[in-house]
């Protein structure tokens, strides 16, 4: 497992998106997993600004998203589809079609996401936030390490984040299921790249780095994982 501590959450973006790039350069026809919410957005914009500087190319790249709520319309802004393409997919050489997110513009049914991520070769890089509560994609605390793939329950916590965040304060808004990959379809990336900012997630660090590996703290599973890279501001890594 590589930690990286750096200053700032505008270093963060910067390094995790010198590894994402690198992976595509490395290999035009990656298989990239996509992760949502605030903490890949900076990452994103640096993406899209090394397409824009010819730096990199996407066009032969396909991405599998780690979830998305149920019952939003890929249309409506609070959809996980409708993010990823505001925030990268529209503003860089990637076909629309080789993009899929658990339910959306593809229709997928949660149990044939495995299937089709095993069909395209796997993950190669797997991006990751973490929840304050350590969950990992919408799977929380109490999630079987041997889950994939399938619609669940999203704890009163991360409801109440979200809804701050995303849907204006209005807990009545937020959904209180969402499909998710599970905690085995993410350890079956081949590399994995989590970062986390803000003193929020400080916690959460701690625990997946120092707390028995257990489903309370479902990030600390990826200390199972062969291949991982961690990177954290000041902030979310003071305790460590």
């Amino acid at each position: 497992m590589n930690i990286i501590k750096l200053a700032n959450e505008v270093e963060v973006a910067k390094k995790a998106a010198e590894i994402i790039k690198e992976e595509v350069k490395q290999n035009k026809n990656a298989v990239l997993g996509l992760a949502t919410g605030s903490s890949p957005i900076l990452t994103y914009q640096n993406l899209i600004n090394a397409f824009k500087a010819n730096e990199v190319s996407f066009r032969d790249v396909k991405t599998f998203n780690l979830d998305e709520y149920e019952g939003l319309q890929p249309t409506q802004p609070q959809s996980y589809r409708y993010f990823m393409n505001d925030q990268l997919f529209n503003h860089i050489d990637i076909k629309i079609e080789n993009t899929y997110v658990p339910e959306g513009i593809n229709n997928l049914r949660p149990e044939s996401y495995d299937e089709l991520i095993k069909e395209n070769g796997g993950i190669d890089l797997q991006l990751l936030g973490l929840g304050v509560n350590g969950h990992v994609g919408f799977n929380e605390p109490g999630t079987s390490f041997e889950s994939l793939t399938s619609e669940v329950d999203l704890a009163q916590e991360t409801i109440e984040v979200n809804a701050k965040k995303f849907f204006n304060g209005d807990l009545s808004e937020v959904p209180t299921k969402a499909y998710s990959m599970g905690l085995k379809s993410i350890m079956n990336a081949k590399k994995i790249l989590l970062i986390a900012t803000g003193e929020s997630k400080a916690e959460a660090i701690k625990a997946l780095l120092n707390a028995t590996i257990s489903e309370d703290w479902p990030c600390t599973i990826l200390r199972n994982h062969k291949d991982v890279t961690i990177i954290v501001d000041s902030e979310a890594g003071k305790l460590i």
